[in-house]
């Protein structure tokens, strides 16, 4: 499963849910029928009935969830779907949740901890390494100097004092 988003709340008395996506288009959720939400590794499919986009946010009706208090029970849940559907990523290009779990070390070969977050800023992605201390690394090409998922490592041009 690839992560692609998470239920922030409920929306309305009908069961709809806010969803913020972790995708590079707010819509791109809307690519696929089904939804898979849970967490680790406790997954359940839902069909999407309706949704739309609300600002930078994404409003869902998935089936089997018809009013508040349901819709309550997600909060927090995240969004995903199957790696299969996705499609394949140039060179160079990643999905997040790929990124998360990846040690990092700088060219100075200084562990700096492994990546347990990504986020958008607007102007790039920013890296949330944590290791002897928490490091934000934005995720842009003059700093990421290589990148390898079989071995879940990150070579980055980064001072270990930032």
């Amino acid at each position: 499963m690839v992560v692609m988003g998470r239920i922030v709340a409920p929306y309305g008395i009908l069961g709809w849910l806010k969803v913020q996506p972790h995708t590079e288009n707010v819509d791109s959720l809307f690519d696929y029928e089904n939804w898979w939400l849970g967490r680790d590794s406790v997954w359940n499919e839902y069909s999407v009935e309706e949704a739309k986009v609300h600002g930078k946010t994404l409003l869902v009706k998935l089936d089997k969830i018809n009013d508040r208090d349901s819709a309550l029970v997600f909060k927090g849940k995240q969004v995903a779907v199957p790696r299969e559907l996705l499609p394949p990523t140039e060179e160079n290009e990643y999905y997040w949740s790929d990124l998360i779990g990846l040690e990092v070390t700088n060219k100075e070969s200084i562990c700096m901890g492994s990546i347990v977050d990504v986020f958008e800023t607007g102007a790039n992605d920013v890296l949330v390494v944590k290791g002897d201390k928490e490091r934000l690394i934005p995720f842009v090409a003059q700093v990421i100097l290589q990148v390898d998922l079989e071995s879940k490592t990150m070579i980055v041009d980064w001072d270990a004092d930032f």
